[in-house]
């Protein structure tokens, strides 16, 4: 991805100017200075403008005398200011400040923020066209979480404790979640896993759920079959038993003639239901007393919910009827007025003086409302009645219901014959029930044709995404990819201050470092002594990937570089041959390429 740093920007907490480093495009720049300048805080600044999850920043001078930190990047949409408030005491702060552009002004000062970090790390993912995809379907986070521009920042920045460590290779790989991740992404960022291969996984995942369980459903149909085909022959001699055939019927030997004859059992309910003909007249009388329970209890329920209502209305009419007497009671001041009328003692009519009538009127409006007050009729005798024909209607009910229910015990205990007729009523119709079902079950696996069909043409699809994700063509683009590197690498190793220098190295991704290929034996990184053994090889591999990423304009690893190692410049004869600007004061890093030394 082009992404280029063209500055760092550091605002101070005081009203004067900010503090801008400026690098040139296609040099390297150099920064050196003397030691506790703030070289190192070079790769903490970028790395927490570009969304980090912590300040890394060191404290003391530089986060107490800084409000904002900021970088200013050049993309192929133009300029881009990205700032981030300094957290305090906090280890973060979501507070960013970003300016788009052609060419983007660096502001005085940065009074508030106007967008979020995690606004932001969507803006780069989106930037540097990463998928959304998990790397396996239903990871929902973790290791195999889906690729994010953070994660990118592996290959770009090769800080003090990292750059010459024999242990670690990548940048914030000396923790377990970013180690493990980085395994994960580095088939997605060498091209041997793709967004389309990404995508073909989540499809075929979802195609292999949606073959199980119709395939499920197959199995259930074919198991259901061949019961069937098993019991057939069994409930037609049950059907025989029950009465729904003749008892000479002779059984056929074709299924197809076996499932018709199934299928006109239901038609033979009639000849199972018990007839009455013929038997005991108390089984004509238990009928009829079926009918009469029935009506009777209906009735009675009725009965019942009237005097519940009727209950609920006298109730609602107390309560209504002592509020009316209440203020009944209030208003009997009309009647005290009027007493004290005759005498002339009392202040009121002492008040009124000669004139009586104002006191007379309104004697009067309070008579005639008490008047209307005593009228107000009580409920509870209007609905006596009522509630006494109720009452009797419902024991008259009641009575006449248990009198039927006593005649049909009676009659059920004295008539084994109905109850035997009642129970084989009963198997008739639970035996049709069976048969029904069964037929349904029957019905829907001649149909499964469909399914059939559906599940060969999952089958087919499935297919043909295993050829587009299948794991030795994966193996065989990374491998590839791992050979370009080391050609890269072995161009570059000679130009540098390392023991064996026509040795090759070669990428391990699952151990995350290098072996040096000398002759019959290979020996990892950390089995090499020498801080400069560990420095050509960290610095040839970060290199040699960021050909192999620039190779594809549209890579999502941005095309920067920034190392932090005194005197890496000077020591690294590769350095030597490159057109470099030396900026002071400073740090030393290889930023796009920069190189702090």
């Amino acid at each position: 991805m082009y992404f280029q740093i063209l500055k760092l920007i550091l605002w101070p907490r005081t009203p004067d100017e900010p503090r801008i480093v400026k690098f040139e495009k296609g040099v390297v720049n150099v920064i050196s200075g003397s030691s506790k300048t703030g070289k190192s805080a070079v790769i903490p600044i970028i790395d927490y403008c570009l969304g980090a999850d912590k300040c890394a920043i060191p404290v003391g001078v530089i986060r107490e005398n800084c409000s904002w930190f900021g970088i200013l990047v050049e993309t192929l949409e133009g300029q881009k200011l990205l700032a981030r408030r300094e957290p305090g005491e906090l280890q973060r702060t979501g507070d960013m400040f970003v300016l788009d552009g052609m060419e983007v002004e660096i502001p005085h000062q940065i009074e508030e923020r106007n967008t979020t970090v995690d606004a932001v790390k969507g803006t780069l993912n989106r930037r540097g066209g990463l998928t959304g995809l998990d790397f396996e379907p239903g990871a929902e986070g973790g290791f195999n979480a889906r690729p994010s521009f953070r994660d990118m920042m592996a290959f770009t920045f090769q800080p003090q404790n990292i750059i010459a460590n024999p242990n670690v290779l990548f940048f914030k790989a000396d923790t377990t979640e970013h180690r493990e991740k980085l395994k994960t992404i580095f088939p997605y960022v060498l091209g041997a896993v793709t967004p389309a291969i990404l995508e073909a996984r989540w499809e075929l995942d979802r195609l292999q759920r949606n073959l199980r369980r119709k395939e499920t459903e197959l199995r259930g149909l074919e198991a259901a079959n061949a019961a069937w085909r098993t019991e057939a022959r069994g409930w037609l001699r049950q059907a025989i038993e029950l009465g729904l055939l003749p008892p000479d019927q002779t059984l056929p030997g074709a299924w197809a003639d076996i499932i018709d004859l199934l299928r006109s059992l239901p038609s033979g309910t009639s000849r199972a239901t018990p007839s009455l003909e013929g038997l005991d007249v108390a089984l004509g009388r238990l009928e009829a007393l079926r009918t009469q329970e029935e009506e009777a209890a209906r009735e009675l329920s009725v009965h019942r919910q009237r005097l519940n209502e009727l209950r609920r209305l006298l109730e609602s009419s107390d309560a209504y009827g002592g509020a009316i007497r209440i203020q009944r009671d209030r208003l009997e001041v009309s009647r005290w007025l009027r007493d004290l009328e005759a005498d002339l003692d009392d202040p009121l009519a002492k008040l009124a003086g000669a004139d009586r009538e104002p006191i007379l009127a309104l004697c009067g409006a309070l008579e005639g409302l008490e008047v209307q007050l005593q009228s107000y009729p009580s409920l509870s005798d209007t609905l006596s009645k009522e509630m006494i024909r109720q009452r009797a209607a419902t024991e008259v009910t009641l009575d006449r219901l248990n009198a039927v229910r006593r005649e049909i015990s009676e009659l059920e205990r004295i008539s084994e014959e109905a109850a035997s007729i009642t129970f084989q009523f009963d198997r008739v119709e639970r035996f049709l029930g069976r048969v029904e079902q069964a037929l349904k079950s029957y019905d829907s696996f001649d149909q499964s044709s469909g399914l059939r069909a559906e599940i060969s043409d999952l089958r087919a699809q499935i297919s043909a995404l295993q050829k587009t994700i299948a794991e030795a063509d994966i193996r065989r683009i990374l491998d590839n990819a791992i050979d370009q590197l080391q050609h890269t690498t072995s161009r570059l190793i000679p130009k540098m201050d390392a023991e064996w220098a026509d040795a090759p190295i070669k990428l391990v991704i699952p151990e995350l470092t290098v072996k040096v290929i000398r002759g019959s034996r290979d020996d990892y990184l950390w089995e090499i002594g020498s801080g400069a053994n560990w420095l050509a090889y960290h610095v040839a591999l970060v290199i040699a990937l960021q050909e192999f990423f620039l190779r594809d304009i549209n890579h999502a690893v941005p095309g920067f570089l920034v190392f932090d190692r005194k005197r890496v410049f000077y020591r690294t004869g590769y350095a030597r041959g490159w057109p470099r600007r030396r900026v002071t004061p400073g740090p030393s890093s290889v930023i796009g390429t920069a190189w702090l030394t």
